[in-house]
């Protein structure tokens, strides 16, 4: 038997996965990590606590699986995306936190490039929207902010990585400084039709290339871990952003396949293929992680509110005592009797970008109950993951490609079966949920085994995706429209709100 081992960096917890060649997990270790809030609107990580807890839960799977590190073929790494990490090289010692994901900083710089008119540029050149999201405002900002740090920059002595990046130097002893193409789409910075950094965006940001990792496919031998670290050297042979990655592990290789995501928010991509096509409804368009050096696409939207609308009923209005209660809670009743609940608690993402509007809860009658809201919060997420197809069917549609035929789903929500048959019924099309839903890690192991020959090729791995449940849709497609239309409704009046 042969195995890989999965390093998947989240951004709450460490943790790693091996896996055997046939993609099943035989075990796992994870270690949560601090959150960093200097101020409102502001998110950090330690950048020597994301390193010690991941280095901590490998030699911990290692353990737990009774192997050691001669055992394992390859490794795979992914990791939460756009967080920014920048460090000395000479030292390897970072010269502030991590600037994660979330972070909103960079606004005022963001504000500042939209108003001067290179929106359509940086569109153009990377696929995305101008936001402090991606890491080149992160980059930016950590440079005018620490002292001396634009002439290190300057000089050479600094560099910059995602958190893929960041891990993968301190796994080859500072040897390496380089990452893949998916992690690079992410930073607002990389031209995504040549796989090239943007020399032009690198000026107008004041970023000098030397700070810049080497940029490689997602599938390729990055170096070797070094032997000390777990025993033995250890080939680095995959490394995917973990929405990529997660595409990757549910095997949708082609054209026009989906997947999304049901996690505190929800992440949806659709793989377009080798064509670069903007989008005209909303969405970014994204590399796709790639086993080989030629560019691969996807469309991606994003749910600000997913699952965490269930903490919601949870917490705040105290509704459910564990989030494992609301299935019941919503099955107890035979719909939302007219109740529509749009959890827009920080503005809506994908495909509305309303960063004004608010949650509201409409419809509510004298026969509504706590279970009526219960339902339409769960439905909440089904509703506006279709949202999200509809904008990339659209798209593809428009751009000549094939319709979406089936949505494949991961994430912890993924599990509850009332929410994935409402979100079949609504789409009209099967939703499927795999064996494996720990299709990040998995994607990760996947690139790295490709790249070190445990897998022949593609389709390899295609056939050994299993599916655990397809979900059929049974509702009449002329309800679903109007629930949809219901939903556009209930959208319009939290935006006007």
């Amino acid at each position: 038997m042969t195995y890989l081992l999965a390093l998947d960096q989240g951004t709450s917890s460490s943790r790693s996965i091996v896996f055997d060649d046939s993609g099943r997990i035989v075990a796992m270790a994870q270690r949560e990590f601090r959150q960093i809030y200097p101020q409102p609107g502001w998110v950090e990580h330690d950048p020597e606590e994301l390193w010690q807890t991941q280095l901590a839960t490998a030699r911990e799977a290692l353990a737990n699986a009774g192997l050691a590190a001669r055992d394992i073929a390859a490794i795979g790494i992914t990791n939460q995306r756009e967080t920014t990490v920048v460090w000395n090289r000479r030292t390897g010692q970072a010269i502030h936190n991590a600037i994660v994901w979330q972070d909103r900083r960079g606004e005022p710089l963001c504000a500042q490039l939209r108003e001067q008119g290179h929106a359509d540029q940086i569109r153009r050149s990377t696929g995305l929207v101008v936001d402090a999201y991606f890491s080149g405002t992160k980059i930016r900002w950590i440079l005018d902010h620490v002292a001396g740090a634009h002439l290190a920059a300057a000089q050479g002595e600094l560099a910059f990585g995602t958190v893929d990046s960041w891990l993968l130097w301190k796994l080859t002893g500072g040897r390496v400084h380089a990452t893949d193409v998916s992690n690079a789409s992410r930073t607002m910075l990389f031209d995504v039709r040549h796989n090239v950094w943007d020399h032009e965006l690198l000026k107008l940001l004041h970023v000098p290339d030397s700070l810049l990792p080497q940029v490689h496919p997602s599938s390729h031998v990055f170096g070797e871990c070094d032997a000390a670290l777990l025993g033995a050297p250890i080939p680095i042979a995959g490394i995917a952003g973990d929405q990529q990655s997660a595409l990757f592990g549910q095997a949708c290789f082609k054209a026009g396949l989906a997947k999304n995501t049901y996690g505190t928010g929800c992440f949806m991509l659709m793989h377009t293929g080798p064509r670069f096509d903007l989008s005209t409804n909303g969405l970014l368009t994204t590399s796709a992680a790639q086993a080989t050096a030629t560019p691969e696409y996807a469309f991606e939207g994003s749910v600000f509110i997913g699952g965490a609308v269930v903490q919601w009923l949870r917490d705040g209005l105290r509704a459910i005592s564990s989030s494992s209660q609301v299935q019941s809670l919503a099955e107890s009743v035979p719909d939302a009797g007219g109740v529509m609940f749009v959890p827009a608690f920080t503005g809506l993402g994908a495909p509305y970008w309303n960063v004004d509007a608010r949650g509201a809860i409409v419809g509510l009658t004298r026969g509504s109950t706590v279970a009526h809201i219960a339902r339409a919060a769960l439905e909440s997420i089904a509703f506006q993951s279709a949202a999200l197809l509809l904008a990339m069917s659209r798209d593809a549609q428009a751009n000549g490609g094939a319709p979406v035929t089936e949505l494949r789903v991961d994430g912890g929500a993924c599990v509850n079966d009332l929410l994935m048959q409402f979100q079949a019924d609504l789409l009209g099309i099967p939703v499927v949920r795999p064996r494996v839903i720990e299709t990040t890690a998995l994607g990760a192991a996947y690139l790295a085994g490709l790249a070190t020959g445990v897998y022949r090729g593609l389709d390899e791995l295609s056939a050994q995706w299993q599916v655990e449940r397809r979900f059929l849709p049974t509702m009449d497609r002329g309800r679903a429209q109007a629930l949809m239309a219901q939903w556009e409704h209930a959208v319009r009046q939290a935006v006007a709100g």
